[in-house]
């Protein structure tokens, strides 16, 4: 078992926080607001800082479970990719479509959120694979 490569951890992170940014402003900002049901003026009343910086702290801990598990098997580059696919299709998406379905919110909805998770463990996962 290796060492955590902290500098992955905390770029991975920044790493799946930008897609984050992307997805949620330039790629499909309207379409998630209006699928969420929520109004400019909700989004408008919420703490920003508090929401970026709590959003931040989470994808440390996924990022470092991620760094945790590639110290820990030491496995060959492509698992990397493997890994980090793997939480996304296999743990947090089928932990947002359990809650869409009870919550009864929309495929659309649950498509963009979906999507930004895959897209966003790839890409922390490319940056572990590259400091790794």
């Amino acid at each position: 078992m290796g060492p955590i490569n902290y500098t992955a951890v905390f770029l991975g992170a920044l790493a799946f926080f930008a897609v984050g940014a992307a997805w949620y402003s330039l790629l499909f900002g309207k379409a998630w607001q209006r699928a969420a049901g929520l109004s400019a003026e909700q989004l408008k009343g919420a703490s920003m800082p508090m929401i970026f910086g709590l959003c931040f702290v989470a994808e440390l801990v996924i990022s470092w479970m991620l760094g945790h598990q590639i110290a820990r098997t030491s496995p060959p580059p492509h698992v990397i990719m493997m890994f980090a696919l793997g939480f996304a299709g296999a743990l947090m998406i089928p932990a947002i479509a359990i809650n869409y379905l009870f919550q009864r919110k929309p495929l659309k909805l649950f498509l963009i959120d979906s999507g930004h998770f895959l897209v966003g463990m790839a890409a922390m996962g490319a940056v572990h694979l590259a400091l790794y």
